[in-house]
């Protein structure tokens, strides 16, 4: 057998508000998970992005603690346009989330941003650029 990649994990410091700002992005978790140790929400291709409470990861790992300094780890979503990375950044940001890196068209032939999520991991809004061959 050989392992397949499934899920993303990721450790939340505040369940309620990390299923709230994943939610704004469109991730399906269900009704009461922010009332949850453990929400799952499933993505395209049934790969599954799970958030595990710190409560619950100390219940198996007592020594855990939340790492500390800059994110080392990304979500990346792919927007429809360009004008979509516009519009998601600012809903986000208007709604009171860190805007981690205003849109800018990159290099490398992208519409691109950069949000934190509460607990400070990123997470990259992303289009092809017209005309950029992608």
């Amino acid at each position: 057998m050989t392992p397949r990649f499934d899920a993303i994990g990721m450790v939340a410091s505040d369940m309620a508000a990390s299923v709230t700002f994943y939610r704004r992005l469109g991730f399906a978790f269900p009704e009461g998970a922010e009332e949850q140790p453990h929400a799952e929400a499933e993505l395209p291709g049934g790969l599954r992005l799970m958030l595990d409470s710190e409560e619950i990861v100390r219940s198996f790992m007592p020594q855990w603690q939340p790492p500390t300094g800059g994110g080392r780890t990304a979500l990346a979503l792919l927007c429809e346009s360009p004008s979509e990375v516009d519009s998601v950044y600012e809903e986000m940001v208007g709604a009171g989330y860190h805007g981690e890196l205003k849109p800018w068209d990159a290099d490398w032939g992208q519409r691109y941003a950069s949000l934190l999520d509460p607990d400070g991991n990123g997470v990259d809004l992303f289009a092809p650029l017209p005309g950029a061959g992608q």
